[in-house]
């Protein structure tokens, strides 16, 4: 079988990019190691920068989002005490999308059919082969039986334990990582919101977030060490601490009710360089880690996909190779200042193990100074709406 790209990973990123190069008349194939159903039950991220809907608009498959999502034109930082707002609308004249990763994952895949778009699940033992020649080609087995895919591209787009980055020599590619000492605790539930913003806390505790799928399903965070088990977390136990660390104000509008899903992620902030190498792009978790504190994780794919599509247009309708070549370092560019949101952002509304007494007083001087200073807003906004691609 040939194609001209073929696509590893059937994520948001794998199948925003199948589109958009079906919609400009590329030949692509996206292999997927799971089921569609495992992939459609991975429960992630709710917010989206304008680069994620602006990229569902240009594919027209917005309808969904656009009815069922929850525009948000600002968000709250708090410190115990106060809920301090943060104006995105005012301050940058743009807003986020609130809208499930899941939902999102979904438009695209039910558009596969009618956009030509051609998924293989259940791709297992995927292999990449020829990567620094103009020639690469993907061998994987469905259904016992060993296949092969010949293309000129290959865009891993396959997560952080694919096989695509680990594709790239040693001597080649360098990771940055800083790995967090604690995890979130998520509990989902079908309750209404506590508040019609995300609200980020930092109490003396630990961390909360507050935050929603919708009207009527509701997303709460708290940070927990590693060593915790969920089986020791009740359902009574994470709302009780939600309560505490969320505010007096947050805790009077917390709708109680069982958890539809209840899991502890662990927090990383990860960089791979480069993105390219020879015939091999990088896209979305394949390259890079954020902490979800400030939501950039799918959004940073997104914007992979945005440059990498680009990328691929020059090449097969202008015959411009530097398009390929200079991907990576406009993506790592951008990939880089969301990673120092993310981390400024967890720095601040997280306890550290090792922070003391000063640490802490830091940290509520910071939000101090967040609240009375539009300067300081205004940087956070810039950031939380999504720096320009």
């Amino acid at each position: 079988m040939r194609t001209q790209v073929v696509i590893i990973g059937a994520g948001p990123s794998g199948l925003l990019l199948g589109h958009k190069l079906r919609q400009e008349g590329i030949a692509c194939i996206v292999l997927e190691r799971q089921t569609g159903p495992y992939v459609l039950s991975r429960i992630r991220a709710g917010v989206l920068e304008q680069v994620t809907v602006g990229l569902m608009e240009q594919l027209g498959l917005d309808a969904r989002m656009k009815a069922e999502g929850l525009p948000h034109d600002g968000f709250n930082l708090a410190d115990g005490e106060r809920l301090i707002r943060i104006d995105i609308k005012g301050l940058t004249g743009k807003e986020v999308m609130v809208y499930g990763q899941t939902e999102l994952t979904r438009d695209l895949m039910e558009a596969c059919g009618s956009r030509d778009l051609e998924v293989v699940y259940e791709a297992a033992d995927v292999a990449l082969h020829d990567i620094e020649s103009d020639a690469p080609y993907v061998t994987y087995t469905k259904d016992g039986v060993e296949q092969r895919i010949d293309a000129r591209f290959i865009v891993g787009c396959d997560g952080f334990h694919g096989p695509s980055r680990k594709a790239i020599p040693e001597s080649v590619g360098r990771g940055f990582e800083r790995v967090y000492p604690f995890g979130w605790l998520g509990i989902l539930a079908d309750v209404p919101p506590c508040n019609h913003e995300l609200i980020y806390a930092n109490h003396e505790r630990g961390f909360a977030l507050a935050s929603m799928r919708s009207q009527t399903r509701s997303r709460y965070y708290i940070d927990v060490p590693l060593t915790e088990k969920i089986e020791d977390w009740s359902d009574d136990r994470v709302w009780d601490e939600l309560a505490i660390r969320l505010g007096p104000d947050a805790a009077a509008h917390i709708t109680r009710g069982p958890s539809l899903e209840k899991s502890i992620a662990p927090l990383r902030s990860y960089v791979f360089e480069p993105m390219r190498h020879g015939s091999l792009l990088l896209c979305g978790d394949a390259a890079h880690i954020v902490p979800p504190t400030g939501a950039k994780g799918l959004n940073l794919a997104a914007s992979d996909v945005h440059y990498a599509a680009e990328a691929m247009l020059g090449f097969f309708k202008a015959n411009d190779n530097d398009a390929i070549a200079g991907y990576s370092a406009k993506a790592l560019a951008r990939v880089w200042k969301s990673e120092r949101f993310s981390w400024t952002l967890t720095k601040l509304m997280h306890r550290f193990p090792e922070d003391g007494p000063f640490e802490r007083r830091m940290q509520l001087a910071e939000l101090d100074y967040i609240a009375s200073s539009e300067a300081a807003q205004r940087s956070i906004a810039e950031n939380y709406v999504g720096l320009p691609v």
